[in-house]
């Protein structure tokens, strides 16, 4: 029963920042990439930022120099830095593990509920 958290979500004004956390729990074996993902109405859902487990980071263009992706693999947490957040990262923010569980053979990707961030004055 592996289950993925998000905190951190809120409301904040353009040019504001915001951090996002994830926590993962459950009988877990290992963790490999971790990362963010967002969905905004209407849209599809898009990467934000994914980090390996040896903490190479990639990022979407449209967040690069904005946000910054990090992890504690020894707490199994993934947090998202958000800084001069504009509207148009207002979305749903997924937190998203490529992990394997006990109870299966191979590795798969599991994933939050989801976090409310809205940007707006």
């Amino acid at each position: 029963q592996v289950q993925l958290v998000e905190s951190g979500g809120g409301l904040v004004q353009p040019g504001g920042s915001l951090r996002l956390s994830c926590a993962a729990s459950g009988r877990i074996l290992s963790y490999n990439d971790m990362g963010w993902y967002r969905q905004a109405p209407g849209k599809e859902r898009e990467l934000v930022a994914r980090i390996t487990r040896g903490g190479i980071t990639n990022y979407a263009d449209s967040v690069k120099g904005r946000f910054t992706i990090t992890r504690d693999n020894a707490k199994n947490t993934v947090d998202l830095q958000m800084n001069s957040l504009k509207p148009e990262d207002t979305a749903v923010y997924y937190c998203n593990a490529d992990l394997l569980a006990v109870t299966h053979l191979f590795s798969r990707d599991y994933w939050g509920r989801g976090t409310q961030v809205t940007v707006s004055s």
